[in-house]
């Protein structure tokens, strides 16, 4: 049993990967597929410490920094539909007068 649930988080963090290479033209799409995989992670990370009794503080931390990446990718986002009306990285000059 634990190995099916180790084998579907892995297939689960694979897709997350496919999409995060597959759908690089917009932002929200890249964003959220890396809060997939965090949140995978941070399943895979429980697992491993509870099946060895371990204390959980660790995923608090882990917690924290996803949640800081989180609000970092969010800010990014909305700047840049400010600045350039969509999330679309084909529209994103950087040399702008």
């Amino acid at each position: 049993m634990l190995m099916y649930c180790y084998s579907v988080m892995v297939f689960m963090f694979i897709s997350g990967m496919y999409v995060f290479c597959s759908k690089r033209k917009h932002l929200l799409a890249v964003l959220l597929s890396l809060e997939f995989m965090v949140l995978v992670m941070f399943l895979m990370l429980f697992m491993f410490l509870n099946m060895f009794n371990y204390e959980l503080f660790f995923s608090m931390v882990f917690l924290v920094f996803s949640v800081c990446e989180g609000a970092l990718g969010l800010s990014i986002l909305v700047s840049m539909i400010r600045t350039h009306g969509n999330d679309f990285f084909q529209s994103f000059v950087i040399l702008q007068c």
